[in-house]
């Protein structure tokens, strides 16, 4: 690709990259670093308690899914995929996302982000962010990076499914409030953007760039991801203004289940609109397209 067709892609991924980094600590400030934050956050965990019995019979096994193991056969998975299709930079790609977004979870979590202690019940230090959704959504993304590009926006759809039970999965079971999850989505969208970016300025090695224009079936799945994220988000909004609005007093039922719901609803508005805008970078990045 050209460099003055480059261009337009890499800030545009610079952007991506930008706003996810800042995203991130905007969660950690409003989110963690502040009284009402605390208490809207802590109150989905509290709601969460609601109906946990059921749902972790479903949640549970999906967690256990995750660990070292699990990535180990992932990231293997995505470099025979690689190879077979004779795309070795795909392999390198797969490997900067899996362990980037994952050694970036850990650091900020242990060594960079704190908890203070604010008064809110239920602290137990810094969880920010979620460690299985990083797993889960790097997971998604390393595979939607090697497979073909006809299964590439099935792909990115599984994914963001996939991250998105996930991540409610880690409310269900108390482990995570929703703002490590989405925290957690942001950090594996900016490692999925700069690595889209090195794509684009590293010279392929042995296969043409596909030089077809968005096909039908990636456009029809960005449009249905955006819009499953928006309707998401419009739910998540309306539960975190009502939360926000009652924080001085969320006990009632009916309040944490509405902060329940908001975090559910906007771990899925992060899952769908971050795996909307990771379809449409790998897209462009395959494509040289500097626009949609």
């Amino acid at each position: 690709m050209s460099a003055r067709r480059a261009a337009p892609l890499v800030a545009l991924c610079a952007a991506v990259v930008l706003v996810s980094v800042v995203g991130v600590w905007v969660l950690w400030r409003v989110f963690v670093d502040t009284f009402t934050g605390q208490t809207v956050d802590q109150a989905a965990l509290t709601g969460a308690a609601y109906g946990q019995n059921q749902l972790w019979r479903v949640a549970e096994p999906l967690l256990d899914v995750v660990s070292v193991s699990f990535i180990v056969v992932v990231l293997l998975s995505a470099v025979v995929i690689a190879v077979v299709r004779r795309r070795w930079e795909l392999a390198v790609q797969a490997a900067i996302v899996m362990v980037g977004a994952n050694l970036t979870t850990q650091v900020l979590k242990k060594w960079v982000l704190d908890r203070p202690e604010l008064g809110v019940p239920g602290g137990y230090g810094n969880t920010l962010p979620s460690g299985h959704t990083t797993v889960a959504a790097s997971a998604s993304v390393v595979l939607m990076l090697v497979v073909p590009p006809r299964v590439r926006p099935w792909a990115a759809a599984l994914g963001a499914l996939y991250t998105t039970a996930t991540g409610v999965s880690t409310l269900v079971g108390q482990w995570h409030r929703p703002s490590d999850v989405v925290a957690a989505v942001l950090v594996v969208l900016a490692w999925t953007a700069a690595t889209c970016a090195l794509a684009v300025l590293t010279p392929r090695w042995d296969v043409p760039v596909d030089r077809a224009p968005v096909p039908p079936a990636t456009r029809a799945m960005l449009v249905v991801l955006s819009a499953l994220g928006t309707a998401a988000a419009v739910v998540a909004g309306a539960a975190l203004s009502s939360s926000w609005s009652h924080a001085a007093d969320l006990t009632t039922r009916s309040d944490l289940l509405t902060a329940y719901l908001g975090g559910a609803a906007g771990t899925g508005a992060a899952a769908f609109w971050a795996f909307t805008i990771m379809l449409w970078l790998r897209q462009a990045a395959a494509s040289g397209l500097p626009r949609a």
